[in-house]
């Protein structure tokens, strides 16, 4: 018995019909790297802060337990929404690693959150950039 192994990809042409082709369809092909995890936790920031506002959860407390992590560990990852909006954008939009580690990290960011001026803010952020 012979086995032969092929990934199939099935496409709907314009009338419905199902057709097989034989290469990915370009939406499903994945660029190399993976997502820096500072972006990630940022995006996670936001939703977080979406589920605060709509009133779907009502506080951090009964965030933290929905998301199985320590309520201190919750204001850390909220405390992202104090940078200014370009660093935040900027966090969002971080270029995938490749290879090793990520260049910027959660806990190097907490200075910055520390910090209620945005100017400020800025400046430091300048200067973690240029480290990397």
């Amino acid at each position: 018995m012979i086995t032969v192994k092929k990934q199939v990809f099935f496409t709907r042409s314009e009338r419905g019909r199902r057709r097989i082709e034989d290469d990915p369809p370009a939406s499903q092909t994945v660029p190399p790297g993976r997502v820096p995890r500072v972006s990630r936790v940022m995006a996670l920031a936001m939703q977080f802060d979406d589920l605060l506002r709509s009133g779907t959860v009502s506080d951090t407390i009964e965030l933290a337990r929905l998301a199985k992590v320590t309520q201190p560990r919750i204001t850390q990852v909220m405390n992202l929404l104090h940078l200014a909006p370009d660093i935040q954008e900027e966090l969002l939009f971080l270029p995938l690693v490749t290879q090793g580690r990520d260049p910027i990290h959660e806990k190097q960011l907490r200075r910055l959150c520390a910090q209620v001026c945005w100017h400020q803010q800025r400046r430091l952020w300048l200067q973690l950039k240029s480290r990397i």
